[in-house]
C-alpha cells in the first residue's frame, strides 16, 4: 500500500481537528460541571439548604409538641379520646419527624457531591413543610369545631377533670423520694427531687390558671382561651415531671439491685484480661497490663460506695468495661468477645437509659437547639436498636454509642442554657 492520496489527506486532517476539538470541548464541559457540583458555590448552596432543612425540623418538632397539647386537651373534651383527625395528624407527624431526624443526620455525615446533598436537603425540607402544614390544618379545623360546639365552661370542666386524673395518677411523689433517701445517697436522686418540686409547681400553676379560666368563662365578654391553654400546658408539664420522677426512681432502684453483679462482672472481666495478657508478645502485654492496672484501680475505687451510689457506679463500670474492651480488641477471640459482651451489656444498657434520661431533662420542649435534638434522637434510636439486636457484641456497641450521643446532647443543652450559644437556630 502506498502513501495516502493528497485528496484523502485533505478531508482526514480537518476531520481530526474537528473531532479533537469536540473531545476537548466535552472534557472542558465535564470538568466545569464537576466543578459546579463540587466547588465552593455548590458547597455553599448545600450548606444553606441543609441549614434550612434543620430549621424546619426544629419547627416541626415544636409543632408536634403543640399538637400533643391539642390532643391532650381534645382527649379531655371528648372523655379520653382525641378525634381521629388529630390522632392521624399526630401519627403522621411523628413518623415524618423521626424519619427527618435520621435523614438530617445522614446529610451531615454524607460525603457525596454538594449538588446531591443540596437536592436531598431540599427534598427533606419539602417533606417537613408538608407535614407542618398538615398539622396546622388539623389544629385549625379542630379549634374551629371546638369554638362552634364546646363552650368555655365545658372546656374548663374538662381541664379540671384532667387535673383530678393527674393527681390520682401522681399519687404521693414525696413517698418515692423518701424511699430513695433510704436506699441511696442524695446525689443519686437529685433529678427525682427536682422533678418532684417541678411537678408540684406545675400542678399549682394549673390550679391558678383554671381558677382564672372558670371566672372568665362566667363572663361572656371575656375570653378564657389564654388561661385554658396555659392550664393545659401546666398539666402537661406536671405529667411529664411526674413521669420523670417515676423514671428516676426506677433507675435508682434497678441500679441498686444490679450493682453488686456489675462490680463482680467487672472483676471477672479484669481476670479474663489478665489471662489473655499472658499469651501476648512482651510489648503488647505491657500495654495491656497498664490498662488492666487502671481498670483494677477504678473498680476498687467504685466498689466501696456502689451500694449507696448505684447509678453512678454502673455508669463508671460501663466506662471501665469499654476502655478495657478497646485494649483487648485485637487480642480476644470471637468467643471471648461474645462472652464479654454478654457480661457488659445489661449494665451498659442501664447506663444508656440513665444518660438519655438526663439528656431529656436537659432538653426542655421548645428551647433545645437542633444539634442537641439530633443527638438525643440518635441516642434513643441506638438504644432501641441495642434492645432489639440478637448479637450481643453489636448490641453493646449500639448501647455505647447511645451513651455518647446522650452525653453530647446534654452537653449541648447545658451550653445553650448557660447562654453561651445563640438563642435561635441550630446549636
Amino acid at each position: 500500500m502506498g502513501a495516502p492520496e493528497p485528496d484523502a489527506l485533505g478531508w482526514i486532517v480537518p476531520a481530526l481537528v474537528v473531532f479533537g476539538s469536540a473531545a476537548v470541548l466535552v472534557l472542558v464541559v465535564i470538568l466545569l460541571v464537576r466543578h459546579a457540583r463540587r466547588g465552593p458555590r455548590a458547597r455553599g448552596r448545600a450548606a444553606a439548604a441543609t441549614e434550612r432543612a434543620g430549621a424546619a425540623l426544629v419547627r416541626l418538632d415544636d409543632a408536634i409538641d403543640e399538637l400533643e397539647l391539642e390532643v391532650g386537651l381534645s382527649g379531655a373534651l371528648y372523655g379520653g379520646g382525641a378525634p381521629a383527625s388529630l390522632r392521624r395528624a399526630r401519627m403522621t407527624a411523628q413518623h415524618t419527624r423521626d424519619e427527618a431526624f435520621a435523614a438530617y443526620r445522614d446529610l451531615l455525615a454524607a460525603e457525596t457531591a454538594a449538588a446531591t446533598i443540596d437536592r436531598r436537603a431540599r427534598d427533606l425540607l419539602h417533606r417537613i413543610e408538608r407535614t407542618t402544614t398538615t398539622i396546622a390544618g388539623a389544629r385549625a379545623e379542630h379549634r374551629a369545631w371546638i369554638d362552634r360546639h364546646v363552650t368555655a365552661a365545658d372546656q374548663v370542666t374538662a381541664a379540671e377533670r384532667r387535673l383530678a386524673e393527674l393527681r390520682a395518677r401522681m399519687g404521693d411523689p414525696d413517698a418515692l423520694l423518701r424511699e430513695l433517701e433510704e436506699r441511696a445517697d442524695r446525689s443519686e436522686w437529685t433529678e427525682a427531687e427536682r422533678a418532684t418540686e417541678a411537678a408540684h409547681a406545675a400542678v399549682a400553676d394549673a390550679e391558678r390558671h383554671l381558677a382564672a379560666a372558670r371566672a372568665r368563662a362566667a363572663d361572656p365578654s371575656r375570653s378564657a382561651l389564654e388561661d385554658l391553654a396555659a392550664a393545659e400546658r401546666a398539666l402537661r408539664r406536671a405529667d411529664a415531671e411526674s413521669r420523670a420522677l417515676e423514671e428516676a426512681h426506677r433507675l435508682v432502684i434497678q441500679a441498686g439491685l444490679a450493682v453488686a453483679d456489675e462490680v463482680a462482672d467487672a472483676r471477672g472481666a479484669i481476670r479474663s484480661a489478665t489471662g489473655i495478657r499472658s499469651a501476648l508478645p512482651p510489648d503488647e502485654s505491657e500495654r495491656l497490663g497498664d490498662e488492666i492496672r487502671w481498670a483494677h484501680g477504678e473498680v476498687d475505687r467504685i466498689a466501696p460506695t456502689a451500694a449507696r451510689r448505684p447509678v453512678s457506679a454502673n455508669e463508671a463500670i460501663a466506662r471501665v468495661r469499654e476502655r478495657l474492651d478497646a485494649a483487648l480488641a485485637d487480642a480476644r477471640t470471637a468467643q471471648q468477645r461474645l462472652r464479654g459482651a454478654r457480661s457488659a451489656l445489661p449494665g451498659t444498657l442501664a447506663a444508656a437509659r440513665s444518660a438519655i434520661a438526663r439528656a431529656e431533662t436537659a432538653l426542655p420542649a421548645r428551647s433545645a437547639g437542633l444539634d442537641a435534638r439530633v443527638r438525643l434522637d440518635a441516642a434513643r434510636q441506638e438504644l432501641a436498636d441495642a434492645r432489639q439486636m440478637q448479637d450481643p457484641v453489636a448490641a453493646l456497641d449500639a448501647a455505647r454509642r447511645a451513651i455518647r450521643h446522650a452525653e453530647d446532647a446534654k452537653a449541648l443543652a447545658d451550653y445553650r442554657r448557660e447562654g453561651l450559644a445563640p438563642a435561635d437556630g441550630p446549636d
